[in-house]
């Protein structure tokens, strides 16, 4: 299960980040997951919670933003998110689109308390 270890990561960010600013106490964490780079939300999410459980962080929150597939079509330029299969381009109906997103894993936010 890779995601304890990327819960460790966020983790470390965090500790890092709030070193920087004293007396702050950070209460949530925000990161953006894309739908194709192998994470597992819920597993992430229930190995967050069990090593904060009991620590200096606790009660800190994991939010989790899912982000979809998108293609790029270079035909028209449109940017769309791939709803199912096909990545074909809904706007000009080109089969040769371009890979454009999802396979984010990305800190995207601290909530802190001052």
């Amino acid at each position: 299960m890779h995601e304890l270890s990327i819960a460790s990561a966020i983790l470390d960010a965090v500790r890092e980040e709030a070193g920087k600013r004293p007396g702050v106490h950070v209460k949530k964490v925000g990161v953006r997951i894309g739908a194709l780079s192998g994470v597992v939300p819920e597993a992430l999410t229930f190995g967050f919670s069990a090593l904060v459980q009991g620590t200096d962080l606790d009660p800190l929150v994991l939010e989790i933003e899912s982000l979809p597939r998108r293609q790029r079509c270079p035909a028209c330029d449109f940017t769309f998110e791939v709803a199912e299969e096909t990545l074909a381009c809904p706007r000009c109906a080109k089969e040769e689109t371009l890979f454009a997103g999802g396979d984010e894993l990305e800190l995207a936010y601290l909530e802190v308390e001052e």
